[in-house]
C-alpha cells in the first residue's frame, strides 16, 4: 500500500508542474503596418550590406585612396547614413555599368561623396 501511495504522489508532481506552466508561444495576426515595417527593415539591412560590399571591393578602396578618403572612414560614414540615403546609394550601385565605365553623373556623385566625407571628418 505504501508503494502505491508513493507512486500516486509522484504522479501528481509532474501533473502540477505541467498545469502551472504558461503558454510557450502566442500566435496572432499582425497589422499591415507592422508587416511593412519588418519588410522595410529587411530591405534597409540588405541595402546597407550592398553598400558595404561595394566599399569592400579593392577597386573602390583604391579609388577612394586616390581621392584622399580612407576606406575605414568611408565605412563609418555609411554606417551613420539614414535608411533613405543608403537606399539611394544602393540603387545607384545597381544602376552602375558592370564594366566600370562611369558616366559624368556617377563621377559627380563619387566626388560629392568624397567631399562630404572630407568635410565630415
Amino acid at each position: 500500500m505504501n508503494k502505491a501511495r508513493l507512486i500516486r504522489r509522484l504522479c501528481w508532481l509532474p501533473a502540477l508542474a505541467l498545469s502551472l506552466q504558461g503558454p510557450l508561444a502566442h500566435a496572432g495576426l499582425i497589422g499591415a503596418d507592422r508587416a511593412a515595417e519588418a519588410t522595410s527593415q529587411d530591405e534597409a539591412a540588405a541595402d546597407r550590406a550592398k553598400v558595404q560590399q561595394f566599399l569592400d571591393r579593392a577597386t573602390v578602396k583604391e579609388r577612394l585612396q586616390a581621392l584622399g578618403v580612407d576606406a575605414l572612414n568611408a565605412q563609418e560614414r555609411v554606417k551613420s547614413l539614414g535608411d533613405a540615403e543608403v537606399h539611394a546609394l544602393a540603387q545607384r550601385i545597381d544602376a552602375m555599368p558592370a564594366g566600370g565605365a562611369l558616366s559624368q553623373n556617377d563621377w559627380i556623385l563619387i566626388l560629392l561623396l568624397a567631399i562630404l566625407l572630407v568635410l565630415v571628418i
